[in-house]
């Protein structure tokens, strides 16, 4: 049952984080050169590979009780993080996330960036292709990391975050456009869900507490959680949508 929700979680939350990627690998690519923004988008690749091998024998060190302890605690606040935007904007009171929108705004930035190019590459193109895939990558490898480690199984949570590269990755190219249609703010939603779901459960554990039912009982954690956040978007749709500034 876990190895299912945490595939499912590193999936889902690795492809929302690979398209926000994607959109800004594709304004510096349009504005700057594609050789720059896929030079950008290798080094942070390679420099999140470096940082997921060192982090990753180091973690698997930690006894499994104190380690999903820290691991419950740091998903719950990451959780929580994505759920409470989730709720806002679905409920009216902070505007959806717009990838069409967010591309037009990079593009225009860095088509107004004066241009410094060495040895082939510009610099503004590099270093906006790399930030954009170093930061939303970081997110990637905490997710693969907390999930696989508190799991024992780093390769299958590694293996939901290629799934979703590929995918993402293979539609990107197809489209050569930002992936607007992708129901990004439902996905989040349901991310926020489980990733809550997932940091109340370990955070219980690690604390020496036992669940009725032992996996099962993430069935009835996640439906609960789920309740409460559609309680919370109709009270806030109730009260009254707020104009985002």
């Amino acid at each position: 049952m876990t190895s299912i929700f945490g595939f499912s979680s590193a999936f889902l939350a690795s492809a929302v984080e690979m398209v926000e990627a994607l959109t800004i690998v594709l304004a510096a690519g349009v504005a700057r050169g594609w050789r720059s923004a896929l030079a950008g988008a290798a080094a942070a690749a390679v420099a999140l590979a470096v940082t997921v091998a060192a982090l990753g024998p180091a973690i698997t060190t930690i006894p499994l009780n104190a380690l999903r302890l820290v691991v419950g605690g740091l998903l719950l606040t990451f959780g929580l993080q994505w759920l409470r935007k989730a709720i806002l904007r679905a409920s009216g009171h902070k505007s959806l996330h717009d990838e069409d929108a967010i591309f037009r705004q990079e593009l225009d930035q860095a088509r107004a960036e004066t241009a410094r190019v060495r040895h082939g590459i510009d610099a503004y193109g590099f270093t906006l292709s790399f930030k954009g895939v170093f930061l939303e990558g970081l997110e990637v490898a905490f997710i693969v990391l907390t999930f696989g480690s508190a799991q024992r199984s780093i390769p299958l949570a590694a293996l939901g975050a290629t799934a979703a590269f590929v995918l993402v990755v293979a539609v990107g190219v197809a489209l050569r456009a930002p992936l607007a249609r992708v129901p990004e703010n439902a996905i989040k939603f349901a991310v926020g869900i489980m990733l809550t779901t997932f940091g109340i459960f370990w955070s219980t554990e690690g604390a020496g507490a036992d669940w009725p039912g032992s996996d099962l009982a993430l069935l009835a954690l996640l439906a609960f959680v789920g309740a409460i956040s559609a309680v919370f978007v109709a009270v806030l749709r109730r009260a009254g949508a707020v104009a985002p500034a």
